[in-house]
């Protein structure tokens, strides 16, 4: 990324605020809503996704370590409440952790494998066939959002069939999280759904990296000594919004963003395949 001019590292810089944003407001994104735009810019995957990586890696476990804080803080407070005014009898809360771990190791047993196969591909296949298939994913979920008809599942078997593609694509791409959410929403509690999903990403995103370091691949760290604080920014300003849309539905919000990467990921595709 040593190659880019000023306009671009300050385009690379933006992206990653959005980045941010999106990861901690929709609990997935960071990776699927961003790489289309960092692919303008520089037309190799293999140079944003370990920075990707390593960020979600990063926000992904802070959030859950703070939620859990607050929980553990919330329950302690409400207990103290209820021994003062009530006597020593009253037992007190046990705080709730903020993540489904039951259905997240269902979940990853099935993607497993499709994960592993996927991470293999992403190292076989030429750099601007892989931008061209990210840039066709990207583009049917963009239709998704446009429609307002998201991927949902209606039975056992379209699950494991969801969760199995999410796995794959998530293996070569980072981007499997529409897939892998139109299950989890049907099955996780809506409070703990974006904390799931980080435990979730997290895994996955780990296995991802342990296979950058077995190939050699650079994982571009010094260029986390300024992206990281860019990316902290959307991160904050995401866990505010984050707040607003679980007591709200936001159709709006996700139909913009659909017309947006639709043409994204539209001239991506041009561009990749001439």
């Amino acid at each position: 990324m040593s190659d880019l001019s000023l306009i671009q590292y300050g385009l690379v810089a933006l992206i990653f605020v959005w980045s941010g944003f999106v990861r901690s407001g929709l609990g997935f994104g960071g990776a699927v809503l961003s790489l289309p735009f960092l692919l303008l810019v520089k037309n190799d995957p293999l140079i944003f996704l370990p920075i990707i990586a390593v960020h979600l890696l990063f926000f992904s476990s802070l959030t859950i370590w703070m939620n859990n804080r607050n929980n553990r803080k919330t329950a302690t407070a409400g207990s103290t409440e209820k021994l003062t005014g009530f006597g020593p009898d009253v037992e007190p809360n046990r705080p709730e952790g903020t993540v489904d771990w039951h259905y997240l190791w269902r979940m990853l047993g099935i993607m497993l494998v499709p994960k592993l196969i996927g991470v293999f591909g992403l190292f076989t296949l030429p750099p601007n066939v892989l931008s061209a298939i990210i840039f066709v994913i990207v583009a049917i979920y963009s239709v998704s959002y446009i429609i307002n008809r998201p991927f949902r599942s209606k039975s056992k078997t379209v699950d494991v069939l969801l969760l199995m593609a999410g796995g794959y694509i998530s293996g070569t791409s980072l981007i499997g999280a529409p897939l892998i959410i139109a299950v989890a929403a049907q099955h996780v509690a809506r409070e703990k759904l974006r904390d799931t999903l980080f435990g979730l990403w997290f895994i996955l995103v780990l296995i991802k990296l342990a296979a950058f370091v077995w190939v050699g691949l650079d994982l571009q760290l010094i260029h986390h000594l300024w992206l990281l604080p860019c990316a902290a920014i959307g991160h904050v300003i995401g866990l505010r919004f984050h707040e607003r849309i679980l007591k709200a539905e936001t159709p709006v919000f996700f139909r913009m963003l659909g017309v947006v990467l639709l043409v994204v990921s539209s001239v991506g595709m041009i561009s990749a395949l001439l």
